[in-house]
């Protein structure tokens, strides 16, 4: 029975190969039909169909031939056209969709076939189910080979795309001379609207991703509700901007929740600026604020400027920064949890405008907790938090921002 099965399938496809030119019309007409993304210009509509006859040539070999699956490989006219639709940008989904309609079509024309010939329902039924056994193994073989070109040709495509958009978009960054319209017709975008940039990176020793940069890029959109303009720099740094007519928002707290699904992504955000100058003062704030994450000791995985903007001004001088603060704080910058824990306190409860009260419910403790802390607090500083109060309070928003405590602590300022 194996050997009649064989002599079957064989016959069958031999019936197909003599009648292949109409079925290779049909099937790349059906794509066209059913795929939006394979309605291509004349140049890309003949790859589209010397690579289905490629494939179509397979299967038939593969059938007639017996040729082993070991031996297979990604037709070179199938692989050239993978690579064309990652350069245009349609979807991976639309060209697997076409292999399995395909397929589809293929076995239906083998049963048409099939039925011509007459055989038993015996003989039927195998020479089915060998034809779409060994039809089903070599869509699964090529279409494996298919995405690793797809996946790696998207990439490159990409990286080329994004190195020319970095070099204009540095060009509008630092062109002081370049007017509106100019930077307008070299980004491909209006500028006369908010902006909101933000720099997206992951830190040095964990793996280079543009995939990830893209999820980091996709978690600013979720949060303000608009796509950004993205740019990847390189595969571990990120810029991105939103725009609009009126104020962009961001949700903070959404941001917040959807960076910790990757922990190893970073974001730092801007102030909101308007028009052409307000593209670049808030890419120039998320730079900063990307400084002052960078340099504190604490890992964060949002820094928003609004936050840090004091912080990054003392960015080019930490050193005298934490001497300073040492200097007014004293004791009260010990590096222990206990004395961290004072420090917070004490400028909750100044931020607060010396409201017990108010200070305890924004820590969520007893008040009389705030208390004593406070109290303990002055005992190290030697005096009332309300002397030198701005000195005190600039003292501990840069031991909170950078992460720096007393010199005995032996700790660096760095930690990515």
């Amino acid at each position: 029975m194996n050997d009649e099965v064989e002599s079957t399938v064989r016959e069958v496809a031999e019936d197909i190969k003599a009648d292949l030119p109409r079925l290779l019309t049909d099937m790349t007409a059906m794509f066209a039909e059913m795929i939006p993304e394979f309605r291509h210009d004349d140049e890309v509509r003949r790859l589209m169909v010397a690579s289905t006859a490629s494939n179509l040539a397979g299967i038939l070999d593969l059938l007639t031939l017996g040729i082993s699956f070991d031996d297979l490989t990604v037709p070179p006219a199938a692989a050239e056209y993978a690579r064309r639709f990652a350069q245009h940008g349609m979807s991976l989904e639309a060209l697997l969709r076409a292999y399995r309609l395909g397929e589809h079509m293929f076995a239906q024309t083998a049963m048409s076939v099939l039925r011509t010939l007459d055989p038993s329902a015996e003989l039927a039924l195998a020479t089915t189910s060998r034809i779409a056994s060994l039809v089903n193994r070599y869509i699964d073989a090529v279409i494996e080979g298919i995405i690793d070109i797809y996946e790696n040709e998207r990439r490159r495509w990409d990286a080329r795309s994004d190195a020319t958009r970095a070099a204009q978009v540095r060009a509008v960054l630092e062109g002081e001379r370049l007017d509106l319209p100019s930077a307008e017709q070299m980004l491909g975008t209006s500028l006369r609207g908010w902006h909101l940039a933000a720099i997206i990176w992951t830190p040095p020793g964990s793996p280079a991703s543009y995939d990830l940069l893209r999820t980091g890029a996709g978690m600013l959109a979720t949060a303000t509700g608009k796509l950004p303009l993205t740019i990847l720099v390189d595969e571990h740094n990120c810029w991105a901007w939103i725009s609009s007519t009126g104020r962009p928002s961001l949700d903070v707290a959404v941001l917040e929740a959807e960076l910790r699904k990757q922990p190893s992504l970073r974001m730092a955000v801007g102030d909101r600026g308007f028009g052409l100058a307000g593209f670049r003062q808030t890419f120039h704030d998320a730079q900063g604020a990307r400084g002052v994450a960078v340099a504190a000791a604490k890992v964060r995985q949002l820094t928003l400027y609004s936050r840090v903007a004091v912080a990054g001004l003392l960015m080019d001088r930490l050193p005298d920064v934490r001497a300073w603060a040492h200097r007014v704080l004293g004791d009260l910058m010990r590096d222990d949890e206990s004395t961290a824990r004072l420090r917070e306190t004490a400028q909750v409860y100044l931020d607060a405008r010396g409201s017990l009260t108010d200070a305890a419910a924004r820590m969520h403790v007893h008040k009389n907790t705030v208390h004593y802390r406070v109290r303990k607090a002055e005992e190290l500083l030697g005096h009332s938090l309300g002397t030198n109060r701005l000195d005190v309070e600039i003292a501990l928003m840069v031991c909170a921002q950078f992460g720096i405590t007393a010199p005995a602590s032996g700790r660096s300022d760095t930690a990515e």
